[in-house]
C-alpha cells in the first residue's frame, strides 16, 4: 500500500507544483470558505432588520465588518455568493392604484421640471402606496425630502380620506415654521386628497408653492414611487401582520430604520437623517438627481 505522503509528492509532481504550494493553496480554499461564511452569516444577521435591503446596500453596510475580519471580497463577488446562497431579492409588482385624478377640483401645475433642490425644506414630494395586511389593504401616506430622500411626514389609514394625508402633511410641516421667505415646493400627484380644499389650505398657509405631476408618468415623481417601493420592498412586505396596530408599529420601525440606518446610492450612499441635518461638508454633493431625464425630455 502507498504512503500517502508518496501519493501526494506524485500529484505535486504531475502537476508541477510544490507539496508547499499545495498545502497554501489548500489553506487559501479555507480561508475563503471561512470568509464567505462569516459573510452570510453577518447578511443574515442585517436582513433581521433589513429583509430585502440589495447587494450593492449590503456591501455598503459590510465594509467596516470585513475590515475588522480581514476579509477581501468585491461588490460582483459578493452578488456571486448571495445568488449561491439564494439570498438575491426579486422585485414585486404593484397591483393597487391609489391616485383618483379623476375630479372637479383645481389641479396644479408641475413647477419642478427644471427645478434642482440644493438643500433640504426646498423640495418636499408626496405620495400614497398601499400595504396588503392579511385580507385587506391599508394606505399609507408619505411625504419625503427630495434632497435628502428622509421620510419627514407619514400616516397609515384604512382608507383613503384626505384627513389622512393631512396628517401627514402636518407631520412634516411641525419643525418648520411659517415664513414667507422660504423656498419650499410640494409635489406631488393629481389625486384628489391632494387637490382637496384643507390640503390645499394648509400649505397655503405656509406659504409652500404647489406643485403636481401632468400626465400620470411615473418620472413625475419618481422619488416618492421610489421610496414607496423601498419600504414595501425591502422591510414591509417580509412580515406577517394581523391588526392594523401592530401594522402601525411596524411601520414606525421600518421608517427609522430607512431613514437613520439604510444607505441611499442617490445621496452619496450616506443614510436620509446625516444629510437632511446638513451633516455634510458644505458643497459636498456627489449624488444623482432623479429628475434629471425629466429635465432633459422637457428642455
Amino acid at each position: 500500500m502507498m504512503h500517502p505522503t508518496i501519493g501526494l509528492q506524485r500529484i505535486c509532481r504531475l502537476f508541477g507544483i510544490t507539496r508547499q504550494a499545495y498545502y497554501q493553496q489548500i489553506n487559501r480554499k479555507l480561508d475563503t470558505e471561512l470568509s464567505h461564511e462569516l459573510v452570510i452569516k453577518e447578511v443574515l444577521k442585517i436582513r433581521v432588520y433589513h429583509p430585502r435591503i440589495g447587494t450593492r446596500k449590503l456591501y455598503i453596510l459590510l465594509e467596516d465588518f470585513m475590515l475588522e475580519h480581514q476579509i477581501k471580497i468585491g461588490r460582483d463577488a459578493l452578488f456571486n455568493l448571495l445568488s449561491e446562497h439564494g439570498l438575491l431579492v426579486r422585485k414585486r409588482k404593484r397591483l393597487v392604484k391609489t391616485t383618483q385624478s379623476h375630479h372637479w377640483l383645481k389641479k396644479y401645475s408641475n413647477l419642478i421640471k427644471n427645478f434642482i433642490p440644493v438643500s433640504p425644506n426646498e423640495l418636499y414630494v408626496s405620495d400614497i402606496t398601499y400595504w396588503k395586511i392579511m385580507d385587506r389593504y391599508l394606505y399609507i401616506h408619505l411625504i419625503t425630502d427630495a434632497y435628502s430622500r428622509k421620510i419627514v411626514g407619514y400616516e397609515l389609514s384604512e382608507t383613503l380620506e384626505a384627513e389622512h394625508s393631512i396628517k401627514a402633511l402636518k407631520m412634516a410641516l411641525s419643525p418648520l415654521k411659517k415664513q414667507r421667505d422660504r423656498r419650499l415646493i410640494h409635489h406631488s400627484d393629481r389625486g384628489v386628497q391632494y387637490c382637496s380644499y384643507k390640503y390645499v389650505k394648509l400649505l397655503q398657509d405656509y406659504d409652500i408653492q404647489i406643485s403636481m405631476t401632468e400626465n400620470g408618468d411615473p418620472l413625475e415623481n419618481a422619488i416618492a414611487e421610489r421610496v414607496n417601493g423601498i419600504l414595501k420592498e425591502e422591510y414591509l412586505n417580509c412580515y406577517q401582520i394581523t391588526s392594523f396596530e401592530q401594522a402601525i408599529g411596524l411601520l414606525i420601525q421600518v421608517i427609522n430604520l430607512y431613514n437613520n440606518e439604510r444607505p441611499h446610492m442617490s445621496i452619496g450612499n450616506l443614510v436620509p437623517e446625516k444629510v437632511h441635518s446638513n451633516q455634510l461638508i458644505k458643497g459636498d454633493r456627489k449624488w444623482k438627481n432623479y429628475y434629471q431625464k425629466i429635465n432633459t425630455v422637457n428642455i
